[in-house]
């Protein structure tokens, strides 16, 4: 099958940041080197270190990189809500600041979109053969369990319902409202788009997981919240 021709400067992305300094130039010297890379939405969620001090830096840097903040910490969810409403581009994928997620990837999980195939897609984590850092067991048996509890209440078949990587049209994400300020974002958006009944695809990623000690933040009381949020948002 012949490769899928993905168009220059066809995306836009969002990046949520909360204490990132010392990983966020590096996201973003690797997004801003991805061609189809139109347009960098960065949101500040009110860091304590040098993030947005960082931010006004990089912005001098480039005309395609914007940048926001909050002045009261809100979560992922609600530095993800400013950054939709300020992209513009046809095609809008998350990306994360702590260098989990390697941008080098969007042409492959720009391509189901590109060829008309899908609305929505996402990076998994646990398809294929991509490399992985061996991290946490727990971790992972809560991402799969998350996931089962999301796809009984959706009828996907999804692997990883929690993945970063999450690619949408930009008319798609307009039909959707997010609510949850935190990490209940990502079983939020699972429901509403499987609500849509649109053609959502996933494609195998790479993951460079981090440890607590370099700066991950997700914890057990977000888990509980996320069983709270595929019950309220599919029920």
């Amino acid at each position: 099958m012949k490769p899928i021709e993905i168009p220059a400067r066809c995306l836009g992305v969002v990046i949520p940041v909360y204490n990132e300094e010392k990983t966020l130039h590096l996201i973003v010297e690797k997004v801003l080197a991805r061609p189809e890379v139109a347009e960098l939405v960065i949101v500040n969620d009110c860091s304590s270190d040098n993030t947005w001090q960082t931010m006004q830096g990089l912005a001098k840097t480039d005309e395609r990189i914007r940048i926001f903040t909050h002045e009261i910490n809100q979560g992922k969810g609600a530095a993800l809500r400013t950054g939709f409403q300020q992209v513009t581009s046809g095609i809008v994928i998350i990306q994360d600041a702590d260098l989990e997620y390697d941008p080098d990837e969007y042409p492959k999980l720009l391509a189901p979109i590109v060829s008309g195939r899908a609305d929505v897609v996402f990076g998994s984590r646990f398809l294929g053969s991509g490399s992985h850092r061996v991290l946490y067991f727990w971790h992972a048996v809560g991402n799969r369990f998350l996931t089962l509890l999301s796809n009984m209440a959706t009828n996907l078949n999804l692997s990883d319902m929690e993945t970063c990587y999450k690619v949408f049209r930009r008319d798609i994400l307009d039909q959707i409202t997010i609510e949850e300020n935190r990490f209940g974002f990502e079983p939020e958006i699972t429901a509403k788009v499987a609500k849509l009944k649109v053609p959502l695809y996933e494609i195998s990623i790479s993951y460079y997981g981090r440890t607590y000690e370099e700066g991950k933040k997700i914890g057990w009381r977000d888990g509980f919240r996320a069983i709270w949020c595929i019950m309220k948002y599919n029920f």
